[in-house]
């Protein structure tokens, strides 16, 4: 996988920074207060960031915002970063003003002098998640990010704190480096594959092949497949960190590893992007990744339907009838529509094997979501309040952008067959609220459960607050702050 830049809390040396290579990066608030560390750096260059700063440089910046001065006088470092950012600034202003600096980060390095900001980890969070970029599929000599050191005054006393945000961040890049993957690479085996690796963070892995799942009735997942030669799998990572019998929290991811449409056939414009249809299995493996790095303290199962979506002979055709391990059967109306059906299946493999405090599945679901709430948030479906207050809450937290949507009983008569207990879509109108109705027809009684469709926020076309454009890892900070509430509150 992409390996995050390495970071290191060290104690502030401002002897050391005449000879500091790479770049240095002072923090300066829109006061214009120099910090020690910034002193001496203006020290060293003769005044140039006093001058800077006299010159009015500060009042056009905002938080985040970054001037650099190159090839500093009296300093052998390559260029100094001036980042505009508070001392008291909270957590997602760290974090996105340290991704002003990411953008900046290269292959020889970066000195941030943060005696000065309450939340440095978060700074060098952000840091460490903005300088990203998938190069596994390029040739020649690709270079990594050099060593991000961060100057502070008391290092041991946060070290505890970045090793979980380093967690965090590899998680993030897991995620990422999956969805970022071209289908020819990341098959089911592969996906599989890479799940299976985990085990040595501690991770139980159980991986169903097709004849256990055809055993265990899982007629929805399995025809979706049915063109394809890859096999359909479900993949189960099990994080038991909590009190043994303690119920586990559930997360239900969909993998679909490249998405024609099936017989329902996708137009040809754009079809490559369908690479990215395994974003919400690429979350679950993610947050799994990060729950086990970081030994978190309660019990957490992922479970992942892989599976790909093609049309031939073999597949799947509009009008068939499919039964689910629930029992329900389903008219498929819309092969296209296919997300439904593997993660209706999973879902209640979830529930009948791990009977989990709570679930939440994730999937690249809908294209309604995107037409509802654009690139900047993520739909929320929900039956408990409870659940959907403290995941939003968690999301607004890390900066990850979700808003709860409606559901009820006009949109679930959308569903209704003539010949089958239910349709897999309704009408076009609220085609990402049918959706989680469909989805919620899998939900056993008085099971709290969310549904995240995450269609929208998964892969975008430019750059956001915490990565370039591409694949953005959104859920995995959420979801493991939401773990953190919910089960490691005490």
């Amino acid at each position: 996988m992409t390996t995050p830049a390495s970071t290191q809390i060290i104690e502030i040396d401002l002897d050391a920074l005449a000879d500091v290579t790479g770049r240095i990066a002072v923090l300066i608030g829109k006061d214009g207060k120099l910090d020690s560390g910034a002193r001496r750096v203006n020290k060293l260059t003769k005044g140039a960031l006093a001058r800077m700063i006299e010159a009015g440089t500060l009042e056009d910046m905002k938080s985040g915002d970054v001037k650099t001065l190159a090839w500093p006088t009296g300093l052998k470092a390559e260029a100094v970063d001036i980042l505009c950012v508070e001392r008291g600034a909270k957590e997602v202003e760290a974090r996105k003003a340290g991704a002003s600096l990411g953008k900046l980060l290269d292959k020889k390095g970066m000195t941030v002098l943060a005696a000065q900001i309450r939340r440095p980890v978060d700074l060098m969070m952000g840091i460490a998640l903005r300088a990203y970029s998938f190069t596994a599929r390029k040739t020649g000599d690709q270079k990594a990010v050099g060593e991000v050191t961060l100057m502070v005054s008391k290092p041991d006393e946060i070290e505890v704190e970045a090793e979980a945000a380093r967690a965090v961040v590899e998680g993030v890049f897991f995620t990422r480096d999956l969805v970022s993957e071209p289908a020819n690479h990341l098959t089911t085996t592969e996906f599989a594959k890479r799940i299976k690796d985990m085990e040595k963070l501690g991770l139980k892995i159980t991986v169903l092949e097709e004849d256990k799942l055809e055993s265990l009735g899982m007629g929805c997942l399995l025809c979706v497949g049915l063109g394809s030669a890859s096999p359909t799998k479900v993949a189960v990572m099990e994080w038991m960190g909590g009190a043994k019998g303690d119920a586990p929290l559930a997360l239900v991811g969909k993998g679909v590893v490249f998405d024609t449409g099936g017989i329902s056939l996708k137009p040809a414009a754009g079809m490559e992007d369908m690479t990215m249809d395994m974003g919400g299995a690429g979350v679950v493996a993610g947050v799994m990744r990060t729950l086990a790095l970081r030994k978190a303290k309660g019990n957490v199962v992922g479970l992942v339907g892989l599976v790909e979506n093609m049309p031939s002979e073999r597949a799947t055709r509009p009008g068939d009838v499919v039964t689910s391990m629930k029992g329900d059967t389903v008219e498929v109306i819309n092969t296209d529509a296919e997300g439904r059906l593997v993660l209706a299946d999973v879902m209640w493999y979830a529930q009948e094997n791990y009977k989990p405090r709570a679930m939440i599945d994730l999937a690249t679901l809908t294209g309604a979501i995107i037409v509802g709430l654009g690139h900047e948030n993520a739909g929320v479906f929900s039956n408990d309040d409870t659940l959907t207050r403290d995941f939003l809450k968690a999301a607004e937290a890390e900066g990850e952008g979700a808003w709860r949507m409606p559901m009820g009983q006009a949109y679930d008569d959308e569903l209704k067959s003539q010949i089958a207990d239910m349709k897999n879509v309704g009408g076009r109108p609220g085609g990402s609220i049918t959706a989680a109705q469909f989805l919620k027809r899998f939900v056993q009684e008085d099971m709290p459960w969310m549904h995240l469709d995450i269609a929208g926020v998964a892969s975008v076309k430019s750059d956001t607050a915490y990565a370039p454009k591409g694949a953005t890892g959104w859920g995995v900070m959420a979801l493991n702050r939401l773990v953190a509430d919910m089960l490691e509150g005490d």
